[in-house]
């Protein structure tokens, strides 16, 4: 099963719905058996099809919160799940679309992560409608090499209010960050730089984004253990911001390298700039670590159901339902034809049979059964003309003396004859051999032996 694995762009606030469009997006496909086909970076209409699409959503758009999560399953759980996580959005918790990391913290809570319902609906719609009909949406983070299996410390530790002014200043105006307590905290962290911010306002959309300067804004991923945080921040305070978030937490860098679509040598040098000390982090590697997550944003409403039959379902099936239908009209058409061709040669041979039988036997007044009565008047004609009939007793009692082989003549007890058979019962002393039927079979005789009383029972085989 080929798969193809897609970048997303962070949705950019100051755009209306109404004007959201997309970029062109890096992209990996992956044949079967796990081996890169292509790379590259293409609109969305012309990526390539495959037999799964993985979105790999950006960080700046996701809030993973660490918390209790009511043992509740289906409607109930997300009907639950907004309360769960409200205190910690400024945006309505009805507005976002929250999924639930299948994987169990260490200390029994569960990853909530929160995304724009409007947002996610736009990116699975428009996929969708490309036809790409497999989705898993994965939080681009999951791709980072460290797997993600600490939980988040509740504690809150020193020097809190220190890295939340550093981390604010380095930000801007981010206030639905998660708490940077939890950054703050021993646990190791994980920095990447994900290249320049992508831009996906429809003034940038028509020119080519190499204009664009890149010096202004980074995408940076930070995780620590199960959280994750994504910045858009100046390239110039990254290296303040991650000393800041991480306070005396040991950090492991990352510079996202090899881009597909970006020009040699573009995104390394700017990324090492940016974050000096940071190791590079090829785009195929993070699709490929993302690919591996268990944790799907596609839950609830925006679960994956193929056989579920829109509009865009039925235009992919449109050209296989006229060829079904065509064949079932054709089917139908041909065994009609078939049925009055047969019909027609029945009755051609009805009207041969009626005619020979009227030929033959002109006194006949009504014609039912043509075979049978042809058979009962040639009958009729061997009686009376003294000719013995197969089933007579005479004929019956000559083909068996003519099978009985072996068999002494004076060692037959007993010969009934009724209803055009005979019943023959040998003498307790003879035995009858195996080959009796056969010998009775190429007389024109049919034999039988009752297994109760040994009695036999022989007919004309006609």
């Amino acid at each position: 099963m080929s798969t193809l694995i897609v970048l997303m762009p962070p949705r950019d606030p100051a755009v209306h719905s109404q004007e959201w469009q997309l970029p062109e997006l890096p992209f990996l496909l992956l044949d079967k058996a796990g081996r890169t086909q292509r790379a590259g970076r293409s609109a969305l209409a012309l990526l390539p099809r495959a037999s799964a699409t993985v979105l790999l959503i950006a960080a700046r758009d996701l809030l993973m919160i660490a918390t209790a999560v009511p043992p509740l399953k289906g409607p109930r759980l997300r009907q639950a799940l907004p309360n769960v996580v409200e205190d910690h959005l400024i945006q309505d918790a009805q507005t976002c679309h929250l999924a639930l990391d299948p994987k169990p913290l260490a200390d029994g809570r569960q990853l909530v992560a929160a995304i724009d319902r409007g947002w996610f609906r736009f990116l699975v719609e428009g996929f969708t409608a490309a036809g790409h009909r497999n989705l898993r949406a994965v939080p681009v983070t999951r791709g980072l090499p460290q797997p993600v299996t600490a939980s988040v410390p509740a504690e809150a530790v020193a020097g809190e209010t220190v890295a939340k002014a550093a981390a604010e200043a380095a930000i801007g105006t981010r206030a639905e960050a998660a708490p940077l307590a939890s950054l703050a905290s021993a646990e190791p962290v994980i920095a990447c730089v994900l290249g320049p911010a992508m831009q996906t306002a429809p003034a940038l959309l028509a020119g080519d984004q190499a204009s664009v300067p890149v010096g202004t804004l980074v995408e940076l991923a930070v995780v620590r253990g199960a959280s994750a945080e994504g910045l858009a921040v100046p390239a110039s305070g990254v290296a303040a911001t991650v000393a800041a978030l991480a306070g005396d937490a040991p950090v492991a860098l990352y510079a996202l390298t090899a881009v597909p679509g970006e020009p040699s040598g573009r995104s390394a040098p700017n990324a090492s700039a940016a974050l000096p000390g940071a190791q590079p982090l090829t785009f195929e590697t993070l699709a490929r670590n993302a690919l591996a997550s268990r944790f799907d944003l596609c839950q609830f409403e925006f679960v994956v159901q193929p056989w579920k039959l829109d509009r865009a379902t039925l235009r992919q099936l449109r050209v296989p339902m006229l060829l079904v239908a065509a064949s079932l009209v054709v089917a139908v058409i041909g065994a009609n034809v078939e049925w009055l061709m047969m019909a027609r040669q029945r009755d051609a041979i009805n009207a041969q049979m009626t005619e020979l039988l009227l030929n033959a036997f002109p006194k006949t007044t009504v014609v039912l059964d043509p075979p049978g009565q042809m058979a009962r008047q040639l009958q009729q004609l061997r009686v009376a003309a003294g000719e013995p009939s197969p089933d007579d007793f005479l004929a019956l009692a000559d083909g068996l003396a003519r099978s009985l082989g072996p068999l002494p003549a004076n060692g037959i007890a007993t010969l009934d004859y009724r209803d055009r058979h005979i019943e023959v019962t040998f003498k307790p002393d003879v035995t009858v051999d195996a080959d009796l039927a056969k010998r009775l079979a190429r007389n024109g005789l049919a034999g039988a032996a009752d297994n109760s009383t040994g009695k036999w029972t022989i007919r004309s085989a006609s």
